[in-house]
């Protein structure tokens, strides 16, 4: 039985390993893209853009069709749409010489899939595990997949534009397919004898956890789209000063960007294993990761040379590596199983509003002053550091647990 649940947890872990490749392999071959079709960084920006956009409104649908109809069959046909989205994104590349438009046509419809996948997995995990201690664990495992898809996605994506510039965009139906091979044979889900609820209930019962949990879901989900917002916008403009102001390109602009990728994939998966049910313990260590964001934001302001940019950046990576298991847990543990489909999926939408907004928003900004983009940047982190000191809240629940103290419950 572990041993399947073991190969279980490895098959859904594939799923964010690929939709993050999918996105984010894209990112150092933008420079590129923006030569050969001729546009700009701007327009270059909206590629990461719209995948995210898009997906923003189909998450809740998906995570609202996860917990009627069962997770596998939500990620399954998922994984398919997301598949033929890049298909579509690598063909035009091919066959026409002005495919901007049909690009974005396949990357929205390859965010449409993605927005049944990864977030329906987490959910997944919580239903597949009743121990917390396990499911913390298996959600550490998922989010350094998902970093881990980060680390791989700059090195994979150069390596195929060195082949051909859309080659990344062909790469996306062959990875869906595998996940789709391993999902289907291995993942088993959990049976349930509760009939699905009427929609009107469905949403009454939402609308009331949002109301009794409000106070620290916000803060949840303002600092998991804070997270993306820097991360993505940051890395946007690191791509773009490595190859136009540093003149490095091809593999090895992929192995620079993969190093403060690696940082967070560290940091995500140390601790995913050490946060347990320690509800207290994930609020400080999400202030602590948050906050040495904030500071290396403020130094990059500076414009450092490249050896302290990536030192400094490598610092921020850490940090979010850090908060973002501890949001997860909190998320997943925090909210009954018949609401968590639809609430963890809430929370993937901000985060995917944070990936849409940061490289147009970086794009943009980085056409004045540097200093002002990242003092910009060192604001947002900040006021994420607040809104998780105010806002997530662990309290003693009344009797005891084995150690003596009585469980921490969020409020």
């Amino acid at each position: 039985m572990e041993e399947k649940k073991t190969m279980a947890l490895l098959s859904l872990a594939s799923i964010p390993l690929i939709m993050t490749l999918g996105n984010s392999m894209l990112i150092p071959v933008l420079t590129t893209i923006e030569h050969v079709l001729n546009i700009s960084p701007f327009q270059s920006s909206l590629i990461i853009t719209v995948f995210s956009v898009v997906a923003i409104f189909f998450i809740p649908i998906a995570g609202y069709l996860s917990d009627r109809i069962g997770r596998k069959k939500v990620i399954i046909p998922s994984l398919i749409i997301a598949g033929v989205g890049g298909l579509i994104s690598g063909l035009a590349a091919m066959f026409f010489r002005d495919s901007y438009v049909l690009i974005l046509v396949g990357r929205l419809l390859q965010g449409i899939g993605a927005s049944g996948a990864f977030p329906v997995v987490i959910p997944l995990v919580g239903d597949m595990f009743n121990n917390e201690q396990k499911v913390s664990n298996a959600l550490g495992i998922l989010e350094t997949s998902n970093t881990l898809g980060k680390v791989l996605s700059p090195i994979l994506g150069s390596a195929l534009a060195v082949i051909v510039w859309y080659a990344p965009f062909l790469a996306i139906p062959l990875l869906c397919l595998i996940s789709i091979v391993m999902v289907g044979l291995s993942v088993e889900v959990p049976m349930t004898e509760e009939e699905p609820i009427p929609v009107r209930a469905f949403i009454h019962d939402t609308l009331q956890v949002i109301k009794e949990k409000g106070k620290w879901l916000l803060s949840v989900f303002l600092t998991g789209g804070m997270i993306m917002l820097i991360l993505f916008g940051t890395l946007f403009y690191f791509s773009e000063q490595l190859e136009n102001e540093y003149g490095i390109d091809g593999v090895r602009k992929g192995f620079v960007i993969a190093i403060p990728l690696f940082a967070l994939s560290a940091a995500s998966l140390i601790t995913g294993k050490k946060i347990g049910q320690d509800r207290r313990l994930m609020k400080w260590l999400t202030f602590s990761g948050m906050a040495l964001l904030t500071l290396s934001l403020f130094l990059l302001a500076f414009e450092p040379n490249i050896r302290l940019f990536l030192f400094y950046l490598f610092l921020g990576a850490t940090g979010i590596g850090v908060a973002l298991p501890c949001l997860d847990a909190l998320i997943t543990e925090g909210i009954a199983k018949e609401n968590r489909g639809t609430i963890t999926c809430l929370y993937s939408s901000m985060r995917y509003i944070g990936v849409a907004v940061g490289p147009p928003l970086f794009a943009w900004m980085m056409k004045g002053s540097v200093f002002l983009m990242f003092s910009v940047a060192t604001l947002f982190a900040l006021f994420a550091v607040i809104v998780v000191f105010f806002g997530i809240q662990p309290k003693r629940k009344g009797g005891k647990g084995k150690s003596g103290n009585s469980p921490l419950v969020l409020q």
